[in-house]
């Protein structure tokens, strides 16, 4: 066993999974697995420029990563960096903080590779199960990108763009620099209409409607799963491999859009740093499962980091 830490740096989160790994099997055996809203992406959208609270923010985190890192005494680290620090004019500055501290050079990876990572991870535990057909396929809503991922056992095509919570939320339900409360039908149809054109430049990669299985990644779709499955607080035993169907996603969507910021964050398994931008999260959710066609989707806690700790051996 090989022991490895993986860190998934995003527009919103940076999480960090530190894992025993068999080189020979693939098999995982977590260790440490932990995630902080550090929205790193903040006003990039806007700006072309990661913020210097933001970098802040997230170096403070790569700080606690890295006792972490040093206290299990892993062998291997490999840290990937997505949708915010791609389009970042100043990435330098974020590069030179996360080489200082935890002594290793983030690689800002291209969509279609951020792609292939979540999709060996999340399929890890569904390829060959009898109740599950093929193709799979893999939608991993983040801050600032969706990669959506087909495929069997192995990836067949894939195609990052750029709609996630984050950068709709300050597109579309920003104004003077506070979310509206709850936002207006126009704002909800400004965004649905982004992502049903980020959807048609998906499918000219990958094939959404050859999917049998839609898979659902990352902090959206979690926390729609768990407000479905009316958690009193966030257990991912009990969310992973959940089954949400669209009636459910619809609602909640619904509920979302129409809800103040009290409202939302009173909420118990909504994390405080997902509360503005949950919303805009769970309608690109929706819209892709009616785009795809599909009854229900399956919510994987396994994910990109799964994939980039199995990359190490």
């Amino acid at each position: 066993m090989t022991r490895v830490a993986a860190i998934d740096c995003g527009t919103n989160s940076i999480r960090l999974l530190v894992a025993d790994v068999d080189p020979a099997t693939g098999r995982l055996d977590e260790l440490d697995r932990r995630m902080t809203i550090v929205r790193l992406g903040q006003g990039v959208d806007r700006t072309g420029r990661l913020a210097p609270e933001a970098l802040e923010r997230t170096f403070a985190a790569c700080r606690a990563y890295a006792e972490v890192i040093r206290d299990l005494k892993a062998e291997r680290i490999r840290f990937v960096a997505t949708s915010a620090s791609r389009d970042a004019q100043n990435r330098e500055d974020f590069v030179r903080g996360v080489v200082e501290i935890l002594g290793v050079e983030p690689e800002v990876v291209t969509g279609d590779q951020e792609a292939e990572f979540s999709f060996t991870g999340a399929t890890r535990e569904l390829v060959g199960r009898a109740d599950l057909a093929a193709p799979f396929l893999v939608v991993d809503i983040g801050g600032g990108s969706t990669e959506f991922v087909v495929g069997e056992e192995h990836v067949r095509a894939a195609r990052s763009v750029d709609v996630g919570c984050v950068r709709m939320t300050e597109r579309h339900l920003v104004v003077d620099g506070a979310v509206t409360d709850p936002p207006t039908a126009e704002q909800v149809a400004a965004i649905r209409a982004d992502v049903e054109a980020a959807l048609d430049l998906a499918a000219q990669a990958v094939p959404l409607g050859e999917a049998r299985t839609l898979v659902g990644l990352a902090g959206s779709v979690t926390t729609v799963a768990a407000i479905a499955l009316e958690l009193e607080e966030y257990d991912s035993s009990v969310i992973h491999h959940a089954r949400i169907s669209l009636d459910q996603v619809r609602a909640i969507t619904a509920r979302l859009l129409a809800s103040t910021h009290d409202e939302r964050a009173a909420i118990p398994v909504l994390h405080p740093g997902r509360v503005d931008v949950i919303a805009a999260g769970a309608l690109v959710l929706q819209c892709v499962m009616e785009r795809v066609g599909v009854d229900e989707v399956i919510v994987s806690e396994l994910d990109i980091l799964d994939g980039i700790a199995l990359s190490l051996v």
